[in-house]
């Protein structure tokens, strides 16, 4: 079976957390024998900014950690989708893609047997419909959506005849628990600012509950305006800046506690969707307090895989009970691990994706699936 995908970057996880899932989806098809094959924009944005900052010793690193895979970077003028595309079985297109490769693969799939998916993992469909509708998915078989909500957006819509919710799941390959390392910390959070759509929510489920229960703090993330460098440093919390994704299992494991602080339209529109960091965290075994979040579609057990605080002061206090006791960030951390281990591995959405394969190349029309 050949496979072959355009994503927005394999090589880059600078402000792209799809890096994590992608590379999980790709080393575990390699595993099983799978020949992949992943494109991205030779200027893509992720690549730019991360080369900007760190230059080529960046990609050094991610090549180190990831030696298995590779990808091609293509300028869109000259790819020839034609030979790219020759032979393949399937074919996934992000929606972080230009919108005119995305209708070149379209018009291929009128004459070819491959089967071509498109795969969304952005709140974009809610919060920028007009962005989404430049898309041209007439010739495509199906979406992948990494919540019900926006398959059920495809399909209400009318920009897919088919669509499939394929969540976001953890590389249990590289993210798993690690040995206790020296505690440098009690507190870590990774993530980027977010343009404004959490700032309110930082300020009150982050910054403030360090700054009052006087917490050892660590901030990892890119895209921090000064502003928000300096609320940080007055609450006692060090920025550290970006993480490449393969340290950040090292990194959990040198701290007692973490915190998900979703982006707004994740809390107001989509409910159900986590983001890949809670998958992260609750796969590397470290204790996870969320800022409030609907779990609509039953991924988790709240109160026993994480805890949820309705409020900065609760916040505070759930906080300061984990850090305190032992027993319950230890049954925390057991319970998330199983969690994860039992539904939501990179292995677990392959299996779900070559069930979306085989029903298409079946001709079995589905308007959906978990």
């Amino acid at each position: 079976m050949r496979v072959v995908l355009f994503y927005q970057s394999l090589i880059s996880d600078w402000n792209h957390g799809n890096a994590h899932f992608l590379r999980g989806i790709v080393a575990e098809m390699q595993a099983r024998g799978i020949d992949v094959d992943v494109y991205e924009p030779h200027d893509g944005w992720s690549v730019t900014n991360l080369m900007a900052e760190h230059g080529p010793a960046a990609l050094d690193r991610f090549r180190r950690a990831f030696p298995g895979l590779t990808s091609t970077r293509y300028r869109l003028d000259t790819l020839d989708l034609e030979r790219v595309l020759d032979g393949a079985d399937l074919v996934l297109v992000h929606e972080w893609n230009d919108p005119e490769l995305v209708r070149r693969i379209g018009a291929l799939r009128r004459h070819a047997d491959f089967r071509l998916l498109f795969h969304d993992t952005h709140h974009r469909a809610v919060t920028d419909r007009r962005s989404m509708e430049a898309f041209d998915l007439r010739d495509y078989d199906g979406v992948l959506a990494f919540g019900t909500v926006i398959r059920d957006l495809y399909l209400a819509n009318g920009w897919a005849q088919q669509a499939w919710t394929w969540h976001e799941a953890a590389d249990t390959r590289v993210f798993r628990p690690l040995p206790r390392r020296v505690r440098e910390g009690d507190l870590v959070w990774i993530g980027n600012w977010g343009d404004e759509e959490r700032t309110a929510e930082l300020r009150t489920f982050l910054i403030e509950p360090v700054r009052a229960l006087r917490l050892r703090a660590r901030v990892y993330g890119v895209r921090y305006p000064d502003e928000a460098r300096r609320e940080l440093a007055d609450a006692g919390v060090e920025y550290a800046g970006w993480l490449p994704n393969a340290e950040v299992p090292a990194t959990f494991a040198a701290f007692g506690v973490t915190v998900h602080i979703p982006r707004r339209p994740y809390v107001e529109a989509l409910p159900g969707i986590p983001t890949i960091r809670v998958f992260e965290a609750l796969a590397c075994g470290i204790p996870l307090v969320c800022s409030p979040w609907e779990d609509a579609e039953g991924l988790f057990t709240p109160g026993a895989d994480y805890l949820v605080a309705r409020d900065g002061a609760e916040m505070q206090r759930l906080l300061r009970d984990v850090l305190a006791d032992e027993a319950l960030a230890a049954e925390l951390a057991r319970h998330g691990l199983r969690t994860i281990l039992a539904r939501h591995t990179c292995a677990h959405r392959v299996d779900e994706l070559l069930r979306v394969y085989a029903d298409l190349t079946a001709g079995r029309a589905v308007e959906a699936a978990t």
